[in-house]
């Protein structure tokens, strides 16, 4: 944002003396503002320490002045419970994902993404692993503890440990509850506050026109396949296959969800999986095109590895599907187009068709 808004009048709310100065008294962003008139470009950095200060940017957009707002903000969940829908119809909502292959380009390399994961403040560090560590202590540190959004901080330790079991998979709150012996409502709070913090999200069941009983429940993942490395426990009966399958499939995940945020399409993303047990993992459907993807954390690609995407595409010939590996070489089996899953998100670009 300093980059992008090299001219723009910036108050960092991350300092601490910055931060008492609005809270105590938000209206001092307007005698600011007014004070500097050819500050075309405010911005405002962690805005949710300081809800309050949505009210006065309203009231300045009103003004009709001119001014612009930046409004940056790394957690939802304070502007959720302080009327940040007053901002309604005069702010755009816009999402900064972790690194896209594509704006790496030629540094891209899929087996180190899959270990460190894409955020920028671990791909530039000497000690990726390190820094993702404290990266998420930093969210419970400051984000849950500080504002108490959980009354006992080890009880949701435990639980990030649990459900990070649950990346890539079916998401089954009484599992997690049983696992970490938390109450399944607690679990439930507990996954509604990673998505606020912007650590996790869910992908919903595709149920469109359904011609075969699919499953309710929603996948879970992390929002990084580094931090889920740095919060998925290991051990003897831990298999590292089970664990680069969940870090492949998120990440593919990942970079779908920047995709479609950043090409401002209105597709959504989706999963399908039959009450049998047969799953495409993504599925991404919307006005710009269907599209069912299926990832394997193979070299190679057997037939058994086709057929949930047969079955699906037998019940919606419409979708084109498409299947990413860990091989080398782009193929076509049939009518399924099989593409090497680090090329394919090398060529995934806002802009351009998920698909050429």
């Amino acid at each position: 944002m300093q980059h992008q808004f090299k001219q723009a009048l910036r108050l960092d709310l991350l300092q601490p003396d910055t931060l008492r100065t609005f809270v105590a008294r938000p209206e001092r962003l307007r005698e600011l503002v007014h004070q500097q008139p050819d500050a075309a470009t405010i911005l405002v950095d962690e805005v949710q320490k300081a809800p309050a200060l949505l009210d006065v940017v309203h009231a300045l957009i009103e003004e009709h002045r001119g001014w612009r707002f930046v409004l940056t903000g790394s957690s939802a969940r304070k502007l959720k419970r302080s009327g940040v829908d007053l901002m309604a119809g005069r702010a755009i909502w816009r999402t900064l994902h972790p690194y896209m292959a594509a704006e790496l380009g030629g540094d891209f390399d899929l087996s180190i993404a899959l270990q460190r994961g894409m955020l920028p403040v671990a791909v530039e560090a000497p000690e990726p692993a390190e820094v993702l560590a404290s990266y998420v202590g930093l969210y419970l540190r400051e984000e849950v503890q500080t504002e108490g959004l959980v009354r006992n901080l080890g009880d949701f330790s435990r639980f990030l440990e649990a459900v990070s079991f649950s990346h890539a998979q079916v998401l089954n709150i009484s599992n997690v509850a049983r696992e970490c012996q938390i109450q399944r409502v607690t679990v439930a709070a507990y996954i509604q506050i990673l998505e606020d913090l912007l650590l996790a999200f869910q992908v919903p069941v595709f149920n469109r026109r359904a011609r075969r009983a699919v499953t309710s429940r929603p996948k879970f993942y992390y929002f990084d396949s580094g931090a889920f490395r740095s919060l998925r426990p290991r051990g003897p009966l831990d298999h590292p296959a089970e664990i680069d399958r969940g870090a492949l499939e998120g990440l593919v995940a990942q970079h779908l969800r920047a995709w479609i945020d950043y090409d401002r399409s209105d597709c959504g993303l989706y999963f399908w999986r039959t009450r049998r047990g047969s799953e495409v993992d993504f599925v991404v459907y919307g006005e710009d095109g269907f599209w069912a993807i299926e990832v394997k954390n193979t070299a190679t690609v057997r037939n058994s590895d086709l057929r949930a995407l047969r079955t699906f595409q037998s019940d919606y010939p419409e979708c084109r599907p498409l299947l990413l590996y860990r091989g080398e070489h782009a193929l076509r089996i049939n009518d399924i187009v099989c593409m090497p899953c680090d090329q394919f998100l090398l060529e995934l670009k806002p802009g351009k068709p998920l698909l050429v």
